[in-house]
């Protein structure tokens, strides 16, 4: 039995460097929607602009609008005026990489109008989306293992920090924002000349900075959504880039190549898929989450999570979706009936 949502809003577009990707898997979701069931908007949203850029009314065409004609969304009760008619939605699909629609705020305001949403809640997408709150959550789990780390914040003293760090973790190491995604800001530094210039590229992503011990295994990513019963997780993929690590130019410009299903062990699959769906109950999260890690010779390294992770048609978790033999309408389906 369906929740009886009718009206479905995807929000893409974003605040931050990664609005771009976040348009691509907006329009990609929004393609994908059963367009039997709902009638689906598209809504571009970017630094407190909300306008919508398509829409798709139960069994018709798409509509695109001119940019130039787009009406805006009222913010008061998050609906649009449509060929003169008031559309207030009554289901959000967030696809905004970063944000407002990854740390909280896009969830925070949906939740004060109560209207219900794709992703976590705004406590646990706020939580998340910083790197090192989230490992803090973690340390104590004992299916993974998080890397040893030092959190930086603007104003400290980069000299001695930086003679301190490398200490504590050895070179090689990695600079990254505490949030952002796509792998912007972040730098392997393998010489400490190199480690002021990488704080400075994390720092123009966010206003805090962590440095992550560097991990030599393999990098494999797991999703895990809920169908209402009980989570599940989707087939690992195991990331093989030409680049020092998976960058924006291995993500998005074809230099990894991502095997799907992994090639591991019956054991250390449903070793990564246990410790997917076990993050995802003790964060509580909800809709789908990416989970990324190193397996390396010691253990299961948690890196970070995704809770709105990429949906183009070339991004990870469609080609889960695709791997386990499900169909990505059906799929969306649940998403939307479940969280």
């Amino acid at each position: 039995m369906g929740k009886g949502y009718s009206r479905i809003a995807v929000i893409y577009g974003c605040d931050s460097s990664e609005w771009e990707v976040s348009c691509r898997s907006g329009e990609f979701v929004a393609s994908r929607i059963d367009g039997s069931r709902y009638d689906v908007y598209e809504i571009f949203a970017r630094f407190g602009n909300w306008t919508l850029a398509a829409y798709r009314r139960r069994n018709s065409m798409r509509v695109i609008i001119p940019e130039n004609e787009r009406p805006q969304v009222d913010k008061t009760d998050f609906s649009v005026m449509v060929e003169g008619e008031k559309v207030r939605f009554d289901y959000a699909y967030i696809m905004q990489h970063g944000t407002p629609g990854e740390n909280g705020l896009m969830q925070g305001y949906l939740e004060m109008l109560g209207i219900p949403k794709s992703s976590c809640s705004a406590f646990v997408s706020a939580m998340s989306f910083d790197k090192f709150s989230c490992k803090n959550y973690l340390r104590d789990l004992d299916c993974v293992k998080c890397a040893e780390d030092v959190f930086i914040r603007k104003g400290e003293d980069m000299e001695s920090l930086a003679d301190r760090i490398i200490r504590k973790l050895g070179l090689p190491l990695f600079v990254k924002p505490t949030d952002g995604g796509s792998s912007f800001g972040v730098t392997k530094v393998k010489l400490k000349e190199e480690f002021p210039t990488a704080v400075t590229a994390a720092f123009s992503e966010g206003e805090t900075v962590i440095a992550e011990k560097f991990i030599a295994g393999r990098e494999l990513t797991c999703a895990v959504y809920s169908t209402g019963n009980a989570p599940v997780a989707l087939p690992v993929i195991e990331i093989i880039t030409e680049n020092e690590y998976f960058d924006f130019e291995a993500k998005y410009l074809g230099k990894s190549r991502e095997i799907c299903p992994a090639e591991l062990s019956s054991s250390e699959t449903a070793m990564v898929q246990d410790a997917s769906i076990r993050i995802y109950n003790r964060l509580g999260c909800s809709g789908c989450v990416r989970m990324d890690y190193i397996l390396a010779e010691d253990g299961l390294y948690f890196l970070e999570i995704n809770t709105v992770p990429g949906m183009t048609a070339a991004s990870l978790v469609p080609k889960m979706v695709r791997t386990a033999g499900l169909d990505m309408t059906d799929f969306l389906t649940s998403i939307i009936e479940n969280s």
